[in-house]
């Protein structure tokens, strides 16, 4: 038989499909609101396995798991369906709720603000950004950032999340699952890095650099001609520029900011070392309460899967696509203490005054070992 005929006939059974799939679904429509009433959840797994049971007696042996992969297609685009029309309930959603009724809020012209490191570092110079008058308090590690905003001590705190060279900062990520935050705003702060010295030294008397390990891999290539230096990395980049002021030392060179080399008196030798001209960092604003400020259109989260589930994270993916959530981010990061288990987390682009968005967050809240809402929120660039 020809192509084109062979064709035709697909035709005929796809109009067939479209029309049957376009009849279930109305079905599913009624069924949505049988539930509603009742207050059964969409999901229902016995009831997918026996459909797939019944309908895998209907075709060729050959073809069963491809059937069977068709089915949990429709199965995922009926849930998303009833999802849009479902009401929900959960601690989150409820949480949500009260956040939306304070409305859009507006980020205050100043602010107390938690950043780590000392003065002139990136964090100090992003929450400058974030606010008109940044009443800015340095601690010594991230962890310390989390627990001034968790304990109320700042109102707000300041963190790097990920950089376009480099990737994500981990120990942040690993200190989301350890507090409890939400993220309120977020913002790309443009990073160029310069080599600085105390004054009077050459390229040539440099034993050893110091810097953020963050800041050493984004500078990776440049420092290769360094063959017989030193490499060593310390808590921030403004911590690498004052304790090169402060040692008064010739053969250390430090890789920071210019902010920095301004703030404690020494000289850029070699400016933007950074590997790529497009360089910068992302940093999350992080406040103790749920609050949505005005432009919030991102959301993001983290979340467990069920183990020994396979095409869990596909699932899951597709509740997002049925949805039309475009992903920004996808995150893994092992869950320490335990065999082989990750927490995901999460990107994505939408309001959060979304019924089916909000529907979905709750769903997983429910559905999930362990679910974390961490926001939503506008990005300054």
């Amino acid at each position: 038989m020809e192509l084109s005929k062979i064709r035709e006939q697909i035709d005929s059974i796809d109009d067939k499909i479209a029309s049957l799939y376009d009849e279930r679904m109305k079905l599913v429509g009624e069924v949505s609101e049988v539930k509603k009433q009742s207050g059964k959840a969409v999901s229902d797994p016995e009831r997918e396995k026996k459909i797939l049971l019944r309908v895998a007696e209907k075709v060729d042996e050959k073809n069963q798991v491809y059937l069977k992969r068709v089915f949990e297609t429709i199965f995922e685009t009926s849930k998303a369906y009833q999802t849009m029309n479902a009401e929900y309930h959960s601690e989150i959603g409820d949480k949500i709720d009260e956040a939306l009724k304070k409305g859009e809020l507006v980020l205050p012209a100043k602010a107390k603000v938690a950043c780590q490191g000392v003065s002139g570092a990136y964090s100090g110079i992003a929450a400058d950004r974030l606010f008109e008058l940044a009443d800015i308090t340095y601690f010594k590690n991230f962890d310390g950032v989390f627990q001034a905003v968790e304990k109320g001590f700042c109102k707000y705190g300041v963190l790097p999340i990920e950089n376009s060279s480099a990737g994500s900062v981990n120990q942040v990520y690993d200190l989301m699952k350890e507090h409890k935050f939400y993220i309120v705003r977020s913002i790309r702060l443009s990073v160029s890095h310069n080599l600085i010295v105390n004054k009077d030294t050459k390229l040539s008397d440099i034993k050893e650099i110091i810097s953020h390990e963050q800041a050493l891999s984004q500078c990776k290539h440049y420092l290769e001609q360094f063959k017989d230096v030193k490499i060593t990395a310390v808590a921030n980049t403004a911590v690498a520029a004052r304790t090169l002021a402060e040692s008064g030392r010739h053969d250390v060179a430090a890789i920071s900011s210019r902010e920095c080399a301004e703030l404690y008196g020494l000289k850029i030798l070699q400016n933007n070392v950074q590997d790529s001209d497009n360089n910068y960092t992302r940093f999350i604003l992080i406040a103790k309460d749920m609050e949505f400020y005005q432009g919030a259109q991102k959301i993001s989260i983290m979340t467990t899967l069920p183990q020994n589930s396979p095409g869990s994270l596909n699932k899951l993916l597709s509740k997002f696509s049925n949805l039309g959530i475009n992903l920004t981010k996808l995150e893994s990061r092992p869950i320490v203490g335990s065999s082989f288990e990750f927490m995901f987390y999460f990107d994505f682009e939408c309001n959060i005054k979304d019924k089916g968005v909000k529907n979905l967050l709750i769903e997983l809240d429910n559905s999930t070992e362990q679910f974390t809402f961490l926001g939503a929120y506008r990005e300054m660039i």
